[in-house]
């Protein structure tokens, strides 16, 4: 971001000094703009353009609703992935009595192979069911976790120690990903471009000391 600003220059000579009047920019090598990583409305803007901020200081903060809609949908999840889970077990463990039972009957030829049989895949089959409801358990906690990652981004801080050069949202406003909400500037790293004519040039050294004037800072 390049701010306006007014540069006067004094040549001293042996006879009368000479002001030169210029407008410039000043315009430094680490500059930030500043994104949410996740669409929401700003709930709290915490800086004003000329504010200068320190690094970790909140910037702006973006409201929570969809992610907490987000949250109540994956603890349903959670929810029922886990009944699964337990209703598949018990199923397991009700086949596994009555397997045992009827491998105790067998031997005593009371039952049927086929009838023994059938129990051992319906065990085999329940035992995957079982396997593939903690799977489906371990994913939703994974999801769960990853939801309330998000919450970690909801509060924009500064990078870096600056000055906020620009602010581009308001509260209640809308942030959305990847476009810039505020803009920092790097107060130790600045550098100021001016021009000037060449009638102008004959009146400027090296490492010459000059007047800067920055309404906005």
């Amino acid at each position: 971001m390049l701010k306006t600003l007014t540069a006067v220059v004094l040549v001293a000579t042996t006879v009368n000094a000479v002001e030169i009047n210029l407008s410039g920019s000043v315009v430094s090598d680490n500059q930030k703009m500043l994104t949410s990583r996740y669409m929401g409305y700003v709930k709290k803007m915490a800086v004003s353009e000329g504010d200068i901020v320190k690094k970790g200081q909140l910037i702006y903060e973006i409201d929570s609703k969809e992610i907490e809609a987000a949250e109540r949908q994956v603890d349903l999840a959670i929810s029922q992935a886990r009944l699964a889970l337990q209703m598949n077990r018990n199923q397991y463990n009700n086949v596994l009595t009555n397997l045992a039972r009827h491998k105790r009957l067998y031997a005593k030829k009371m039952v049927s192979k086929y009838e023994l049989e059938n129990l051992q895949l319906a065990a085999k089959n329940l035992k995957d069911m079982v396997k593939i409801s903690e799977e489906q358990v371990n994913q939703a906690l994974a999801k769960k976790e990853e939801v309330l990652n998000q919450y970690n981004y909801l509060k924009i801080t500064a990078p870096n120690e600056g000055v906020i050069v620009a602010k581009k949202l308001n509260e209640g406003e809308m942030a959305i990903p990847g476009m810039p909400a505020v803009i920092l500037t790097d107060l130790s790293k600045l550098k100021i471009v001016a021009e000037l004519s060449e009638t102008q040039l004959k009146y400027i050294n090296m490492h010459k000391k000059v007047v800067i004037e920055i309404p906005s800072i």
